[in-house]
């Protein structure tokens, strides 16, 4: 049974969605402010949090990001009606999705399938041809999704990894915005390709000694993204 925790502090959203996802089968816990979701999110294995942006306490953005510092589960931050700040806010902050409010439950169930789909087929993926994959001091562990710099480890997101697998897996090859964020974030992805700049420019101060001049993921202008071997 997957583990969802809802964070909001206006309890009828809450009560609403905690029902409607608990007779799709879910096991639901909820949070009304932001240091109760962030102590939850410490004791309990989630596959998904639901995380409001505004939040007493912490706001949704401190607890997305004290969040990434030990966990990657998938994050959908719920943020206010055309608030585009908001959304670019929370991508940053290492979020992995938005639905904008008002919203139907319908969407959020659907978003939270679509990103259990993806979590199963990552899960379910036939043993690659290879593990690992390294370039100067630059090395990606496949199976265990990690990345390092010069033997250290770099904190990435599920999405950062994401993007930098399937860069680093095909150097060279040039992705258009459109193309990564439909391989990445699926093609029902609600979402814009300022996303995807979003996650490369998060990838970039990460894993390079200069993000304006990188060395390993660059920008093919007019065109898109890829990695240089």
């Amino acid at each position: 049974m997957s583990k969802i925790l809802v964070v909001d502090d206006e309890k009828n959203i809450v009560k609403g969605i905690t029902f409607s996802l608990k007779q799709d089968g879910y096991e639901v816990d909820n949070a009304f402010d932001g240091e109760e979701a962030l102590n939850l999110a410490r004791e309990s294995g989630y596959d998904i949090i639901l995380l409001d942006v505004m939040l007493p306490k912490l706001s949704g953005f401190d607890v997305c990001q004290q969040i990434r510092e030990f966990s990657d589960v998938p994050i959908i931050m719920l943020t206010a009606k055309g608030d585009d700040m908001d959304k670019i806010l929370g991508l940053e902050y290492g979020a992995d999705d938005y639905i904008t409010k008002p919203f139907n439950i319908l969407e959020v169930k659907a978003r939270i399938k679509a990103i259990m789909r993806r979590s199963k087929k990552n899960e379910e993926k036939p043993e690659k041809r290879i593990s690992v994959i390294e370039h100067g001091n630059f090395r990606l562990d496949l199976d265990g999704r990690r990345a390092y710099i010069a033997g250290k480890e770099i904190n990435l997101t599920a999405k950062e990894f994401d993007v930098l697998e399937l860069l680093a897996s095909n150097p060279n090859k040039v992705y258009s915005r459109e193309g990564l964020l439909n391989l990445i974030w699926g093609k029902d992805y609600p979402g814009d390709e300022r996303t995807v700049d979003v996650h490369i420019r998060r990838l970039r101060e990460k894993i390079e000694d200069s993000p304006s001049n990188p060395r390993y993921v660059h920008t093919k202008w007019g065109v898109g993204y890829y990695f240089q071997a």
